[in-house]
């Protein structure tokens, strides 16, 4: 049973361009590089050859598993949703009732999370504790060292 993944278009244009880029380009220098070495003579002591040939098998299960994620892929209709509790796609400002500190995090499906963009997956432990929480709600939030609370501010949406 494949597993269905949750895109926004910009993450599902990503998986389609990654994948174009496999057939169009990747597999075409695979096939080369068996040619090359075939061309080189005597193929049972042919190294080359051999490891083109594993290369091109790699290549060929990478492009069949981006295929299935391409063919299980869902978009995320962005006007469904509700704006006023924390869903994915939702741009959530939070403060650690610890310390004070502020800041704002983007809610995405776990393929398109970047830490560094601020955009954290639902399935975290941070991401899961926020979702389904409104605006002035508390999240106590399982960490692996201990629990920490956060303080949601403000919710809203990038459309």
């Amino acid at each position: 049973m494949s597993k269905i993944s949750y895109y926004t278009a910009e993450g599902l244009k990503k998986l389609k361009d990654e994948l174009e880029q496999l057939k169009s380009v990747e597999r075409p220098k695979a096939s080369q590089a068996i040619a090359d070495a075939r061309d080189k003579g005597d193929l049972s002591e042919n190294a080359e050859y051999d490891a083109a040939k594993e290369a091109q098998g790699l290549l060929e299960l990478k492009i069949a598993k981006v295929e299935e994620v391409v063919a299980n892929a869902r978009l995320i209709d962005e006007s469904q949703l509700d704006v006023t509790k924390a869903l994915v796609l939702s741009k959530v400002k939070i403060k650690n009732t610890a310390n004070g500190m502020e800041i704002t995090y983007t809610l995405v499906a776990e393929s398109e999370a970047d830490l560094k963009a601020g955009k954290i997956s639902v399935t975290s432990p941070i991401g899961r504790g926020l979702l389904g929480k409104s605006v002035g709600d508390v999240a106590e939030i399982q960490v692996p060292n201990g629990s920490i609370s956060f303080e949601i501010l403000e919710i809203s949406r990038d459309n």
